[in-house]
């Protein structure tokens, strides 16, 4: 399985990778991000807070290589300074009537190298932890805090005008 770049500006409608149980087993299904909104009108949740919740069902992963986040206008790159991938803690809602299938991804206070850009972070496991979630081995908030400093190798992404055009 490969793991890919994670964009927070994605659109709503992105259809991604998870990783959940179903039915007795662990499986990937190809989901959008965003769960149907509690107010008819509302902005779907895209994330959710994970602090002062619980999650006894329908919990995911979402593996990814890196994520990007805008924070005062400038785009920045975060990938773990081992250079390994990882999963976002997530959970995701059967479809309604009015809403497919979809996921949502689990946020926390932001960890030493991620605050300096925002206050908030997606909740981050590691590769070894990712059973821990999926079977509730080890209580949420074990796994659902801020992983330590120097996890995150930070980089700013040129933008798109700064970069170099080619002839062909």
């Amino acid at each position: 399985m490969s793991a890919k770049v994670f964009d927070s500006d994605a659109s709503l409608d992105e259809r991604r990778v998870i990783i959940r149980r179903y039915g007795g087993d662990v499986e990937m299904a190809e989901l959008p991000w965003g769960l149907q909104p509690s107010e008819v009108g509302g902005r779907p949740s895209t994330v959710v807070r994970a602090e002062g919740r619980t999650f006894p069902s329908h919990r995911c992963l979402v593996p990814a290589s890196e994520f990007r986040h805008r924070s005062r206008g400038k785009a920045y790159s975060f990938s773990l300074a081992d250079g390994d991938w990882f999963y976002f803690a997530g959970v995701w809602r059967p479809a309604t009537r009015d809403w497919p299938e979809a996921y949502a991804i689990l946020t926390i206070e932001a960890n030493d190298d991620v605050a300096p850009y925002h206050d908030r972070q997606m909740a981050v496991l590691k590769r070894d932890q990712r059973m821990d979630w999926l079977d509730r081995i080890c209580p949420a908030e074990k796994l659902l805090r801020p992983l330590p400093s120097g996890t995150f190798a930070v980089s700013r992404l040129r933008e798109p005008s700064q970069q170099a055009a080619f002839v062909f």
